[in-house]
């Protein structure tokens, strides 16, 4: 498997866990099926449809059925399972927090490929990130989680540089991904857990 092929797949396999993420939050909300549907869509290809736009690209679901396909596996099971998956206290916020660990992983290694900075590449990773969760909270009427008291957006920067660092030092792409997806899960894992936060600059 070629890294091109590596950055395909994990793709792909965010892509669903987000749209796992977007389907359960509008199924909380009690919004009918089209509506989660819609919702899962939009937090599955909200923030990498707008780092291409940054990259001047187009965005890969438009001409990649298995997006659309991957959306729709990630509907299904928040519907089929959606009653097995609320029982557990915390699924929404884990398929959330293993989503942006894929997709600030994605979002750095689209960017490299394309020639950007490593700066630029750390915040693209970001964005990626947590763009798609900024549409699902804005559409449900909620607080999007990056402007709450929680380490959010944090987590990915400290993945994404974590990524673009061992890059630099040479890892094999795949081990690398491992590494920072890792990270980026276990740093909004703990903070959640530990209700860890950013100071606040007060006047």
């Amino acid at each position: 498997m070629t890294s091109m092929d590596f950055i395909y797949y994990i793709d792909l396999l965010g892509v669903m866990v987000f749209a796992i993420s977007g389907a359960m939050a509008a199924n909380r909300k009690n919004i009918d099926v089209f509506g989660a549907t819609f919702t899962g869509f939009l937090t599955a290809i909200g923030g990498g449809s707008l780092r291409d736009v940054f990259l001047n690209l187009r965005p890969v679901w438009v001409d990649d059925g298995n997006y659309l396909l991957a959306i729709l596996i990630g509907v299904v099971i928040s519907a089929v399972a959606n009653k097995q998956l609320d029982r557990l206290a915390r699924t929404l916020f884990l398929f959330d927090a293993i989503g942006i660990g894929f997709f600030t992983i994605v979002g750095v290694q689209k960017s490299l490929s394309y020639d950007s900075s490593g700066i630029a590449a750390v915040i693209f990773g970001m964005f990626t990130a947590v763009m798609g969760g900024v549409i699902r909270d804005v559409m449900l009427n909620e607080v999007p989680l990056i402007f709450r008291r929680e380490i959010y957006a944090t987590a990915c920067l400290a993945g994404a540089v974590t990524y673009v660092t061992l890059d630099k030092l040479g890892m094999e792409s795949g081990i690398n991904a491992f590494i920072s997806a890792v990270i980026v899960f276990t740093i909004r894992i703990f903070a959640v857990r530990y209700k860890l936060s950013l100071p606040i600059i007060r006047n």
